[in-house]
């Protein structure tokens, strides 16, 4: 019975493997399946290796209070992973500042990177429910782009992702949020986000 039993969780193991392995997330099916034929379409690409795709999306968490307050850190720490799923990595002062009482090497912040299909869940999650929760919200920056393909926007609050409870805060705190493409030029990057849902607001 008991061998039967330990069969039977094996399966299911295997199977849920199977599941994991073949899940594909929605942003990344429609990448494949429009955002490649439409920027073909746009900038005349031969084949589809050309076509710009995601690399990666950074979180960083600045968190100057920490100095004072390692608690805060503690706390921003834990929400980054609850918003991505994955252990953010502490970043530390790069140098001291006498003026903040810090010293080189002392916790600041915190930051996480989301690669494969945690970087397009977050994507998605980020464009189609996170963003519309601000209010009076317009629409982002079309601007945010450093020339090289990678774009950046900042939220005020970590309160704008539903995974975070207003009442389980320590500290309200913004972050940015950097994408990393492999285009070359800024309308090519934006090409790229706004076929992918990104909301641009009116330039």
């Amino acid at each position: 019975m008991k061998a039967e039993m330990d069969d039977s969780r094996e399966d299911n193991q295997s199977s849920n493997d199977m599941n994991k392995s073949r899940y594909i997330p929605r942003l990344k099916t429609k990448y494949h399946e429009h955002v490649i034929a439409a920027m073909q379409k746009d900038y005349s690409y031969k084949n589809a290796m050309q076509v710009p795709r995601l690399d990666r999306v950074v979180l960083n968490v600045g968190m100057g209070a920490a100095v004072q307050n390692v608690k805060l850190l503690e706390g921003a720490i834990a929400e980054l992973n609850q918003i991505t799923g994955q252990k953010p990595v502490m970043t530390r002062a790069k140098k001291a500042i006498a003026g903040f009482k810090l010293r080189e090497g002392m916790p600041i912040g915190a930051k996480v990177t989301l690669r494969g299909n945690r970087m397009h869940e977050f994507l998605d999650r980020l464009m189609n429910i996170a963003l519309p929760r601000i209010r009076d919200f317009r629409g982002v920056s079309p601007k945010a782009f450093d020339g090289c393909g990678n774009y950046t926007l900042g939220l005020k609050e970590q309160l704008t992702f539903p995974e975070i409870k207003y009442d389980e805060v320590t500290s309200i705190h913004g972050m940015d949020i950097t994408i990393v493409t492999t285009a070359k030029r800024n309308d090519e990057a934006r090409s790229l986000l706004s076929h992918l849902g990104m909301p641009f607001r009116a330039s």
